[in-house]
């Protein structure tokens, strides 16, 4: 039966390309039949990605028997997103391999594993979204002495204020 190969980014300037050629060699060297790479450049915390909206989808469809990632925090930020989703490829007889730490949900011992990673990737998501509070709390004290507000200018009629640049990155104000 095929193997799906699953990707992602957070960001839309970062490249998956790296993820891809690990999960394909992967593949190969076991002599496992790709039948689709899905890929996304979003944030693991959102519960909606095209890529995994898609791979669900062929799941559900009977497409493949494996998925195979890169690593856990490819898959999702979200513990509870996550233990939704490979809850359903369990009961759907999907099997998920992390290729960095070699682990099979085929076996026992693996899904064992894939629990322990889930709430760690879930503990590294709010670490870093604690230190970019504090950051921001940060930047706002030294504005704050230099006189200036973090933020929007008040009374802009700029209904766009965090519009994305190109660069895929949230522009910001600074005022004095």
């Amino acid at each position: 039966m095929p193997v799906a190969l699953y990707a992602r980014v957070s960001k839309l300037d970062q490249h998956p390309e790296n993820q891809i050629q690990e999960l394909e060699n992967y593949a190969k060297t076991r002599n496992y039949e790709i039948y689709d790479n899905y890929v996304d450049k979003i944030s693991g915390a959102k519960d909606t990605r095209p890529g995994l909206d898609r791979l669900m989808q062929d799941a559900r469809a009977g497409k493949f028997k494996t998925v195979i990632v890169w690593k856990i925090d490819r898959l999702g930020r979200n513990v509870v997103h996550m233990g939704q989703v490979i809850q359903e490829w369990e009961n759907l007889g999907i099997d998920l391999v992390i290729t960095t730490l070699g682990v099979d949900t085929s076996t026992p011992t693996g899904k064992l594993v894939l629990g322990v990673l889930m709430q760690i990737s879930q503990f590294e998501r709010e670490l870093i979204r604690e230190r970019i509070i504090l950051g921001l709390e940060r930047k706002k004290r030294e504005y704050k002495k230099q006189g200036k507000k973090l933020g929007r200018p008040k009374g802009s009629k700029d209904k766009n204020p965090r519009g994305r640049r190109k660069s895929g990155y949230y522009q910001r104000w600074a005022k004095k």
